[in-house]
């Protein structure tokens, strides 16, 4: 069974396109303390067995990363309905990632340490789940991704 995504639907913000008039800009937008316990409901509320992709995000994480040993995670909404965590950090330290599966291994922020993992754990849930809505997530999380400062890494750790 699948989802359909409306992508019209009046949760999302309507993207702004850039300053010379091109597509349009992705851009991110932390979530208040106060908004944490709606943000799994909220963006993956219709995915089958959501309730599971916050603790399979942590299990990457731990898989790819030596230096992980949990912590807060800080929460994220994408301008275009999509949605990420990233591990929160008191320094502008680098995490060191290593991904087993493809032999690849790059040093990034907390923030892109946190959509690899994301788009790691999405991409496995769709593929689990036969979801087409998990997989817009992933795709909508790709987007932002692809226009990220630490794309390379990221990508590195995804291939």
């Amino acid at each position: 069974m699948t989802d359909m995504i409306n992508i019209n639907d009046n949760n999302q913000r309507p993207l702004q396109t850039g300053d010379n008039g091109s597509a349009p800009a992705l851009a991110v937008t932390p979530v208040q303390d106060e908004q944490r316990m709606e943000f799994w409901p909220h963006h993956f509320g219709n995915i089958p067995q959501w309730i599971t992709l916050e603790p399979q995000v942590f299990a990457w994480m731990d898989r790819f990363c030596a230096d992980y040993s949990g912590g807060i995670w800080n929460f994220y909404s994408l301008n275009n309905g999509g949605a990420f965590m990233a591990p929160e950090t008191d320094s502008d330290a680098f995490w060191s990632l290593f991904n087993a599966m493809n032999g690849n291994a790059a040093d990034m922020s907390a923030e892109a340490a946190g959509i690899a993992v994301c788009l790691v754990a999405y991409s496995h849930h769709a593929c689990r789940t036969e979801c087409d809505a998990m997989t817009e997530h992933y795709w909508r999380l790709r987007d932002y991704a692809l226009n990220h400062p630490e794309c390379n890494a990221i990508m590195r750790i995804i291939d």
